[in-house]
């Protein structure tokens, strides 16, 4: 009774977790690997309300510590299915994963937009599915703006910190970026480009094409 009492109960926090940060620890012989999932929205200092698919950065910081912290867990997993959200919170979350000695992955599927770009690229490796995108654009703001100097030097600088980072953790030059960001032709009503997971390799923002079981194997190599 009392074998099957704990095993009620740690199946009850394995639902917890996977509710609560979208992760789940995944075991085979000797290599275990933290699967962690961002999807929708990341969500940072305003809450995006109920009807919203979001994933909350203040969820994921403390599991990555956990993870960069336990012995038990060998490599971490990142799968995305991203349209963007925070741009503080996303590049908080991504310099926290660059900088882990854990071994990390990441996989884009569906979708790995704007601030979800920095978060594919934190991980060791990269990988990206030929049906996925990735939307390059400027960074943008809604709500009041004060039309001076100073706001467009703030985002500016804002969106310089996100270059130097996705230019640092991947093959992409800052020329072709560049040239990316600030295309007219690509995007209706709007400034960037569309890449999708062929295109995405092939300009050196993502390091290859694959799935699930290519982001695993490559893990368990770093491991070695």
């Amino acid at each position: 009774m009392e074998q099957e009492r704990r095993e009620l109960e740690e199946e009850s926090i394995k639902k917890d977790i996977i509710q609560c940060t979208g992760g789940i620890i995944a075991s085979s012989d000797d290599f275990t690997v933290q699967c962690l999932t961002v999807a929708g929205q990341v969500e940072g200092h305003t809450s995006l309300g109920p009807s919203i698919k979001t994933t909350r950065y203040e969820q994921l910081i403390p599991t990555l510590v956990a993870v960069e912290q336990s012995p038990e867990i060998d490599a971490l997993l990142l799968v995305l299915n991203t349209v963007g959200g925070d741009v503080e919170a996303g590049l908080a979350l991504a310099e926290m994963i660059a900088s882990m000695k854990t071994p990390t992955a990441s996989l884009v599927l569906g979708g790995g937009h704007s601030i979800g770009i920095p978060l594919a690229v934190s991980a060791d490796i990269s990988f990206i599915v030929k049906s996925a995108t990735m939307t390059v654009h400027p960074v943008r703001t809604t709500g009041l703006v004060i039309g001076v100097e100073q706001s467009f030097s703030y985002f500016q600088k804002m969106q310089d910190r996100i270059t130097d980072f996705i230019t640092d953790h991947s093959g992409i030059t800052v020329e072709t970026w560049n040239s990316l960001l600030y295309r007219t032709d690509k995007i209706a009503a709007d400034v960037g480009s569309i890449l999708d997971g062929t295109e995405a390799v092939e300009c050196g923002l993502i390091d290859s094409l694959g799935g699930l079981s290519d982001a695993l194997s490559a893990l368990k190599r770093m491991k070695g």
